[in-house]
């Protein structure tokens, strides 16, 4: 594990659509505010983070296997994946970092599908419904944990 490497923050599908999709639901700020908050919080505690986002599961699962030996740790928001993909979850696994799963709504306050996640079990913390300031708590927990 890369003790003090950087942490890797995941987004997936539909993720670069925040500011535009159901504002409602998930706020106003966009991709961009949500990296940068990212970036300013880590910076806190003298760290980098490493941002990626896709609309494909597998280039989601790609960059978890890279992540082995060169992060230190991973927050991820995986949108839809969350109650769908079992190979997430095996994915994320294999780079044997802390993980914090992130929600910007109350998943739990939501469609009942929505209650179930494939990853809750083998993260080490998860968050929901704190808007994009969950991302911010991630990463400070990681900060301080690794």
């Amino acid at each position: 594990m890369a003790e003090t490497g950087p942490i890797l923050v995941l987004n997936g599908p539909n993720l670069n659509m925040l500011g535009i999709r159901q504002p409602e639901v998930y706020g106003a700020a966009t991709l961009e505010d949500v990296v940068e908050l990212c970036r300013e919080t880590a910076a806190r505690f003298d760290r980098e983070i490493v941002a990626f986002q896709s609309n494909s599961e597998g280039a989601l699962i790609d960059r978890i296997h890279r992540a082995r030996g060169a992060e230190s740790a991973i927050v991820i928001n995986p949108g839809g994946l969350t109650h769908t993909s079992v190979a997430l979850r095996d994915a994320l696994v294999i780079p044997e970092l802390p993980i914090v799963e992130v929600h910007i709504s109350n998943v739990h306050a939501r469609e009942e599908f929505r209650h179930h996640s494939f990853l809750s079990a083998i993260a080490t913390a998860v968050i929901a419904g704190m808007g994009i300031q969950g991302y911010a708590a991630a990463i400070e927990f990681l900060a301080r944990a690794v």
